[in-house]
């Protein structure tokens, strides 16, 4: 019988925590007969869902562009600080 890695035992673990946390609410859901944690829905609550929905990734989009200008600037900045340190004649010669 093969032993497991502690990578594969890792792997077999997110695993099964994942497939435990999408068959949760299934679960749940026969518990209750059917009715979420929200309670009874509408028109109105699922319309404004999809208007959550609807938001949510353009605003995401925007954060995430947000942050990767914010990082590209640090890196730029960063590798012109490294340029200048080598072409700097204060940091060349010994004593």
């Amino acid at each position: 019988m093969r032993r497991l890695t502690s990578s594969r035992l890792v792997l077999l673990l997110v695993t099964t925590s994942l497939v435990l946390l999408v068959a949760a609410p299934a679960a749940f859901a026969r518990i209750t007969g059917g009715e979420g944690t929200y309670g009874e829905t509408n028109d109105k609550v699922v319309t404004n869902a999809g208007f959550m929905v609807i938001a949510f990734f353009p605003l995401f989009i925007l954060a995430m562009s947000i942050l990767q200008w914010r990082l590209d600037k640090r890196r730029n900045a960063r590798k012109a600080a490294a340029k200048n340190r080598r072409t700097s004649s204060d940091w060349h010669g010994g004593w």
